[in-house]
């Protein structure tokens, strides 16, 4: 399991456009199609890591709280699913049903999103304001795979709420930490 940081986007960078299967609805989607009134949250994960697995719970709690206040949620993998075939399309399904989740799970078979967004880590978290651009980006909150903090989600609710009530973010913005993203 590689300890990999987020490389942190530019705060202010407009959000890379995309168009991208979505492996629950069999449907190729866009980011205007799916970009939230008030704003998106777009998530780069991935089925196997171990990471992604720790705060899965949490990313189906926020979505849930947050979907209806016009903030959409968008997963994306890039991962290389001939080597790491856990990560596959078909699997995504499967894994997005068991996570209940109730965003897309977009499959980046390209790679090229996943560069655009100059993702590293899986998971690696972005918030975009209504007009897309970008005011966090970095980690779910300071809980990691046997660190024994409780997920709590902090740092994602906190840069939503901010975004929501328009105040202007004042935290220290941490990396994510995660498995690297599996390039081919």
């Amino acid at each position: 399991m590689a300890r990999t940081e987020s490389n942190m986007l530019p705060l202010g960078t407009k959000a890379p456009d995309f168009t991208l299967y979505d492996t629950i609805s069999d449907k190729m989607l866009s980011l205007d199609d799916l970009k939230g009134e008030k704003g998106t949250v777009v998530m780069f994960i991935c089925n196997h890591c171990p990471f992604v697995k720790h705060v899965n719970n949490e990313i189906s709690r926020i979505a849930k709280q947050y979907t209806p206040v016009g903030i959409s949620f968008i997963a994306i993998s890039s991962n290389d699913v001939e080597n790491y075939p856990d990560d596959a399309p078909d699997k995504m399904k499967i894994n997005a049903k068991e996570q209940d989740f109730i965003f897309p799970y977009l499959y980046d078979e390209s790679q090229k999103v996943a560069k655009a967004y100059d993702a590293a880590c899986t998971p690696d978290f972005y918030v975009f304001n209504g007009r897309m651009d970008l005011i966090y980006r970095g980690q779910i909150d300071n809980s990691r795979p046997g660190n024994d903090l409780p997920v709590t989600g902090k740092d994602l609710r906190t840069a939503i709420n901010s975004l929501l009530t328009e105040v202007s973010l004042k935290i220290d913005q941490k990396p994510s930490l995660g498995c690297n993203i599996k390039w081919k």
